[in-house]
């Protein structure tokens, strides 16, 4: 538990380094590959991470400002997926996620299952939190907790699976999924609103994609420009000053040109130890497609992405202020908000419009989602000892924190316990089983739009 515990306070810009490392020299890289590409997918993370930073402290503020002038008052501060982390590892059942994460990945490769070896151990907190919620509403009973940690792999590696046809469309990528806890059910949402959009006339035949808007308005189609656009507008309707507004406006240009770099760093050092996993998995498993799971931060930046996420930052605070029965105040994870998103782009084959309507309405349940788990989070962050903000009675997230898995696991558990958590359970493995039988290559679009546009901003 303490090793556990010491390993996952390093954060996940020295934990993956280390286990790529590890895994390099077990897929048989040399000793110097396998050093270099771990080193290289740290820099890549600290590098997404200082943009991501940017992002938060230039965009969320400028958008606090431009709904603070309603007076309302929202009771459950968003604290931010690093401390909902930090809680759902502090928690009795939370060090075990890493070991219960890692069997069920093995059991289910081998019994065919799931495609997935998701190696993203960092991220196995998005079912640690999932196992706290659990062993609270169900009155401290650990058994249910480390249960619903079980379903909760399981229903991550089937997303994973169920996604990776857009992803390799999309971005490009043969041997890797993304069994994330935040990105992949709004995948879900994102084929469901797909379904609508395409029911819908005239909405349905917009192309709004970074390649078409740049062919038809030239240089207002370029995202470093539309990211400059954004920011301009942003800062007006903040009121700030005409320096405010230039900064905020050429902070959000750079935004949209640094992210997809530092994208670039990180696949520079992750697509060998791909390679080598994928050959060195089919030697075992030969016949059979398998996939190296990863945190979504690799799909972050494409333009779309990008440009949907610093729009969707105001549109969530008026969000927030104007739905009634909320009490969420968007905060830190305004700032997650691509992480969101990175799994719904290629669904809507980045069509730019398509994904800020399909981000606004996918950010409707997750505010009401977030407000409806504060209290049990908030009684998680209390028994690990928690340091809450100034003036926050109650905390919440709006990464896992407003995600409807979550809601339905504290549902199911909470009711009916056990009763509920195995019905789940029997429906992950009819799902996995359905996925891995029909999932095909998802129809329309380009090939590979993202990914070239990563190489071409390498």
């Amino acid at each position: 538990m303490v090793v556990i515990h010491y390993i996952v306070s390093l954060g996940p810009s020295v934990v993956l380094p280390i286990i790529i490392f590890l895994l390099g020299l077990a897929l048989r890289l040399s000793p110097g590959q396998a050093f270099r590409a771990g080193v290289i997918i740290g820099v890549g993370f600290v590098g997404i991470n200082l943009v991501i930073g940017l992002l938060a402290g230039s965009v969320g503020p400028a958008a606090q400002d431009m709904v603070k002038a309603s007076g309302i008052h929202l009771t459950d501060l968003d604290v931010g997926w690093p401390s909902t982390a930090a809680i759902a590892y502090g928690a009795s059942v939370g060090a075990l996620a890493i070991p219960v994460g890692l069997l069920v990945d093995i059991a289910m490769i081998l019994a065919g299952l799931t495609m997935t070896l998701d190696i993203d151990l960092w991220n196995y907190w998005h079912i640690a939190f999932i196992g706290a919620i659990v062993t609270i509403v169900t009155g401290n009973n650990y058994g249910a907790g480390i249960f619903a940690e079980i379903i909760a792999m399981m229903v991550f590696l089937v997303l994973a699976d169920w996604s990776q046809p857009w992803v390799k469309q999309y971005y490009g990528y043969d041997n890797i999924s993304f069994p994330h806890g935040t990105s992949a059910p709004y995948f879900v949402i994102a084929l469901l609103l797909d379904k609508v959009f395409n029911a819908i006339p005239g909405f349905r035949d917009l192309d709004a994609s970074p390649e078409t808007l740049r062919k038809r308005f030239g240089i207002f189609g370029d995202t470093m420009i539309i990211g400059l656009i954004l920011g301009l507008l942003i800062g007006i309707l903040a009121h700030e000053s005409v320096q405010g507004i230039l900064t905020l406006g050429i902070t959000v240009a750079a935004i949209m040109v640094i992210l997809p770099r530092m994208v670039a760093i990180l696949m520079e050092g992750l697509i060998p130890i791909a390679e080598s996993a994928a050959k060195f998995l089919q030697s075992r498993f030969p016949g059979r497609t398998l996939y190296i799971g990863m945190d979504t931060a690799i799909l972050i930046g494409a333009p779309t992405t990008i440009a949907a996420s610093v729009v969707l930052v105001p549109i969530t605070l008026g969000l927030a202020f104007i739905l009634p029965g909320n009490h969420t105040l968007p905060f830190v994870d305004l700032a997650t908000i691509p992480f969101i998103l990175a799994l719904m782009t290629p669904v809507f084959r980045g069509n730019l419009v398509r994904t800020i309507v399909g981000g606004a309405i996918a950010m409707i349940p997750t505010l009401y989602v977030s407000t409806a788990l504060s209290p049990v989070m908030t009684i998680a962050a209390r028994q690990v000892g928690f340091k809450f903000p100034a003036h926050a009675a109650n905390i919440t997230s709006l990464v896992d924190g407003g995600d409807y898995f979550p809601l339905l696991m504290r549902e199911a558990a909470g009711y009916t316990g056990f009763i509920g958590l195995a019905i789940i359970f029997i429906g992950v493995i009819v799902m996995a089983w359905l996925v891995r039988r029909y999932v095909t290559r998802p129809r329309g679009g380009g090939e590979a739009v993202a990914g070239e546009a990563y190489a071409q901003s390498s």
